[in-house]
């Protein structure tokens, strides 16, 4: 989320109660868990105490705001932004590049990608490029955005057999993130993806025997087949960076015996 510098120059104050609400905190619960009293926090967000940067700092933690937004409320403070934004491809991240190539490398047979604050993908394995055979051209032109390939009437769409369930999922998931992130761009992207138009649910395309999922599925077909698979997010520790901190990398692991061995045997 942009800061508009008309915010900004209100101070922090208005941006730390709006994130305080948003977790519907009180300014006691607040003040207890940051180690200070609930009329210097009522001071701050009124604008009649300026916080130290160290108090930013540690307020925005327990308040759990994304790393991006940490460095608006520096910058509303007066403060220099602590978290740097490199760009993935640049040098200094090579180590991490090299790291998310062999993890999801690793990964293979199976399905896993990784993905930036906009579901944009910024590397994926040969399982995933497997499971996009026959996407629309369109789609698979740079950036290459995860929920528009999967909801999408040219995407995977038309192929996922248990589409509805697996759309509320995801629509489930962007709703969470523009809570936590309070991004304009990703609500843009979910009311575009929301609007896409969803068939009629074909009574055909659920299992005609109860299968024990130990989580919500991703029921696919390919080449005939229907696979299976459940989904994994995993982000990274305590990150210092904002391209970093909004990373994700999903795998998908076979959730039945004939998937598994299927994916075992379908890549070179």
């Amino acid at each position: 989320m942009t800061t508009h510098p008309s915010t900004a120059e209100k101070g922090a104050g208005p941006l730390l109660r709006a994130w305080r609400e948003q977790r519907r905190i009180s300014q006691l619960e607040l003040a207890l868990r940051a180690d200070s009293s609930a009329r210097h926090i009522s001071f701050v967000e009124t604008g009649r105490s300026r916080p130290s940067e160290e108090m930013v700092l540690r307020l925005a933690e327990h308040l759990d705001v994304p790393v991006r937004e940490r460095n608006a409320l520096l910058l509303a403070a007066g403060y220099a932004p602590r978290y740097p934004e490199t760009p993935l491809d640049d040098p200094a991240l090579g180590a991490l590049r090299e790291g998310i190539e062999r993890l999801i490398g690793g990964y293979e047979p199976y399905p896993a990608l990784v993905v930036d604050a906009l579901y944009n993908v910024v590397a994926a394995n040969r399982g995933v490029m497997t499971l996009v055979d026959g996407v629309g051209d369109a789609l698979l032109e740079p950036p290459l955005n995860a929920m528009r390939l999967a909801l999408h009437p040219q995407g995977l769409a038309p192929r996922i057999r248990n589409l509805r369930a697996w759309r509320g999922h995801l629509l489930e998931q962007m709703e969470r993130q523009i809570a936590l992130h309070r991004s304009e761009p990703l609500r843009a992207l979910y009311e575009e993806v929301a609007a896409y138009p969803v068939p009629d649910a074909d009574p055909a395309d659920e299992p005609s025997e109860p299968v024990p999922y130990f989580a919500l599925p991703l029921r696919i077909e390919h080449e005939g087949r229907t696979l299976s698979f459940v989904s994994s997010i995993s982000t990274f520790n305590t990150p210092m960076d904002v391209t970093v901190a909004e990373l994700a990398i999903e795998t998908l692991l076979p959730a039945d015996p004939a998937t598994a061995k299927y994916l075992q045997t379908s890549l070179p």
